[in-house]
């Protein structure tokens, strides 16, 4: 079989189908061609295109990240919007669990969509993405949300998800720093092969660049003769799958199919041709040839762990022996999943059945998944299908045009706009069933289970049309190549009444009088210190595994009821991968909170701490008595790659709540995590020691950290107490903006914008 995807491994001139090393112009020249300097030239206020200062036509946000984002601008003083913002619902929007605690949270958004001139789109009314393609991307746009996933490519759209703090400098009118990102060609040939969908487009992508890290924090953008060859919802399926590359974003060329999807939904004026200029500098390339795709299953649990359904279902057997020693490895033992029962008379099969959100919740989707259906029997049996369509207008052609009659006749489930089944809320199956799903992610515990309670279950990511061909086979897994299935061409009709009638839009006219509707789980920021002169921090928790995802740092599905409430919130931080770290971090916090109330009196009110006087004995033999006015006592935690995965500003938010001051790390996973420690004057310190100088409950002795900072240095002094022994360790940073440095500084964005004031 021809290999779909290649990677180049260096940079080329592109010029009319053509890859050249050379064209004896200038790579700076070759870089201004590109799609990507023209819509980042657009949007930048810096004066200068290497070090950006990114304003955004546009935010967004849902209903676990917006509660959050709002309380911290309003603490540094915000008073209206100065930009359009809008509120999804689509994360707590079932309100199953936590009281009245999720409404409430919708309560708030309404009433400060009122207050500051918002837009606020109702609980199941459409999920945040789908209703940023249907009414707010554009060609040359740049859109910022708080949500991992903002990927609006497939519309011209460069769009970028962050933690919240990088949304609240938006409302606060300051920018999006960052220096001139490299941009990757994703160069597209040939035509999918009926069966193939967009998730296995993606899933074969990611498989070849995620671990090559070739695409990391760079954009992608994706031209060439086999754009032609997809429709704008193909299109859009490949690119929300780009988050999972780690990628910064991506834009796609565009053309007619683009300009007809922007003029369905009422905006033609958001059209216009993007496309390389000749002889555009790319700093490396990937092919895809399309018609060589097929049919793909990315294995728990992450996405990139891709295989062709074909070669699965011919050996399962160590396919499924290395998921069980994953699932081992990431839970620390204290589960197992057994998956090779599943084999029965020479077939796998699987326990369940999602086809949802902003992947696969899409029109064009659920309409091949239909054709698969027609006529056929999910069975009575284990199998479930559910199917949730993205937004509110979808369902309403599904009804129209009778998919939604051959799904439900067939035994599937439809169910209203909702994010659940990416994030662990929704669809939970039974202990050590395997659910297959067209949503992004696979991570641990995003199919729901509760390792803590001695549950687990996986995910493993399909596109919707091999999901409906393995529940037509009522749970055999089954490739939806070869079915000879027809699948009809459905036009989509686009009703805007629907959200005419219910979604809320200022039009940006603020009503300043208009009162914040607080439940009484909707919680203020607690207040944080500036950053001290020297730090003593201990290691409260040590993560070895090759990536630590930020569902790792903070869970995502029974924490979202709590996202309001950062004191609440942060009791579960680490608890799937560390269950002792709330507790230890607390009793070093207490410490703190003594030391801030009554430096003098900490020696005599700490005698009980053993740990921490044996540390400070030691110390003090080589430092002499150390002045705790000027020295702050925290935590830290290490890991090797932190931060992959979601947006999620709380996988910072909670340690810093907790006491955190810092994280080491061998590098980040995301530009985006290592900017929530930033936002939340946490040190992203990084270390090159292959052993590790520390464990978990040593202490590491910081001085004139505050110092090193205020003057740029990359480099750190420290020292590390371990056994009774005194060891120097160096800790580095990579560079910081001004800003940043002054955010770390003054303790946390709120602290930055308070002093501005």
């Amino acid at each position: 079989m021809t290999q779909a995807v290649k990677i180049l491994g260096h940079g080329a001139f592109y010029s009319d189908g053509d890859f050249r090393a050379s064209t004896g112009a200038p790579k700076s020249e070759g870089r201004k061609k590109t799609i990507t300097y023209g819509i980042l030239e657009k949007h930048n206020t810096s004066g200068s295109m290497d070090k950006l200062k990114l304003s955004f036509d546009c935010i967004i946000s849902h209903d676990i990240t917006y509660v959050g984002i709002i309380q911290t601008a309003r603490a540094s003083g915000l008073k209206r919007f100065p930009l359009p913002y809008v509120l999804t619902n689509c994360h707590n929007s079932l309100c199953a669990v936590g009281g009245t605690i999720n409404e409430d949270d919708h309560v708030f958004g309404l009433s400060a969509a009122k207050k500051y001139g918002g837009t606020y789109v109702p609980p199941n009314l459409a999920v945040i993405h789908q209703y940023a393609r249907e009414m707010l991307a554009g060609c040359g746009a740049m859109i910022l949300g708080s949500d991992s996933h903002t990927r609006y490519g497939a519309l011209g759209t460069l769009a970028m998800g962050e933690g919240g703090p990088e949304l609240v400098k938006q409302l606060l009118k300051q920018t999006y720093d960052i220096d001139y990102p490299e941009v990757v060609a994703i160069y597209l040939t040939g035509e999918p092969v009926p069966g193939v969908g967009p998730q296995d487009v993606a899933l074969s992508v990611i498989r070849e660049v995620f671990g090559a890290g070739t695409v990391k924090n760079r954009v992608m953008e994706f031209f060439g003769p086999g754009v032609r060859a997809l429709s704008e919802d193909f299109r859009i399926g490949i690119d929300v799958m780009t988050t999972e590359s780690t990628c910064l974003s991506s834009v796609w060329e565009t053309d007619g199919k683009t300009e007809e999807f922007l003029a369905l939904h009422g905006r033609p004026e958001a059209y216009k041709e993007l496309k390389p200029g000749e002889n555009a500098w790319y700093d490396n390339v990937v092919t895809v040839d399309l018609s060589a795709v097929r049919p793909m299953i990315a294995m728990p649990f992450h996405p990139s762990l891709a295989y062709e359904i074909e070669t699965f279902c011919a050996d399962p057997d160590d396919i499924l022996a290395e998921t069980g020693e994953r699932a081992k490895e990431a839970f620390g033992g204290r589960v197992e999943l057994e998956l090779r029962s599943k084999v029965k008379n020479g077939k796998f099969y699987v326990d369940q059945g999602v086809i949802a959100g902003c992947a696969g919740g899409g029109f064009e989707n659920l309409c091949a998944a239909a054709d698969i259906l027609s006529g056929a029997d999910t069975g009575n049996g284990a199998f479930s299908l559910s199917v949730y369509p993205a937004s509110m207008p979808v369902y309403m052609e599904l009804i129209k045009n009778g998919a939604a009659e051959k799904l439900i006749g067939a035994g599937a489930l439809i169910k209203p706009a909702f994010c659940g089944p990416c994030f662990g809320a929704g669809d939970t199956p039974s202990n050590n069933a395997f659910s297959i799903r067209h949503s992004t992610r696979n991570f641990p515990n995003r199919e729901g289970s509760r390792v803590q309670e001695g549950q687990i279950s996986a995910v493993a990511l399909m596109d919707a049309r091999s999901i409906a061909a393995t529940a037509a086979n009522k749970g055999a897994l089954t490739p939806a190549t070869g079915l000879g299935t027809v699948q009809g061409k459905y036009r989509y009709f686009f009703d805007k009444t629907i959200y005419e009638k219910r979604v809320f839009d200022s039009g940006g006219e603020a009503q300043p009088e208009a009162e914040l509707v607080m439940g009484p789980n909707i919680r203020d920021w607690p207040v944080m210190t500036a950053l001290p002169e020297n730090l003593l921090l201990q290691v409260v928790s040590e993560l070895h595994d090759p990536v630590t995802t930020t569902d790792e740092l903070i869970p995502s599905g029974e924490t979202s009821s709590y996202r309001s409430n950062p004191l609440r919130l942060a009791e579960f931080a680490l608890s799937r991968r560390d269950p002792e770290y709330v507790g230890r971090a607390k009793e070093i916090q207490a410490l703190e909170k003594i030391r801030e109330e009554a430096p003098d009196s900490l020696r005599k009110k700490a005698e009980d701490n053993t740990g921490f006087m044996s540390a400070l004995r030691v110390l003090e033999e080589k430092f002499g008595s150390i002045d705790f006015s000027d020295t702050g006592i925290g935590s830290t935690i290490f890991a090797v790659k932190p931060g992959d995965g979601s947006a999620r500003e709380q996988a910072a938010s909670c340690q810093k709540v907790l006491g955190g001051w810092a994280n080491i790390a061998n590098e980040y996973a995301t530009k985006r995590y290592r900017s929530n420690l930033i936002n939340w004057g946490m040190l992203p310190f990084l270390t090159d020691e292959s052993e590790l100088p520390f464990e978990r409950l040593d202490y590491i002795y910081l001085p004139g950290v505050r110092r090193a900072l205020l003057s740029g240095s990359g480099s750190f002094e420290a020292f590390v107490v371990r056994q009774g022994a005194l060891r120097e360790m160096k800790l580095k940073m990579d560079a910081l903006t001004q800003d940043e440095r002054q955010i770390i500084l003054d303790g946390c964005l709120i602290n930055y914008n308070r002093t501005d004031d």
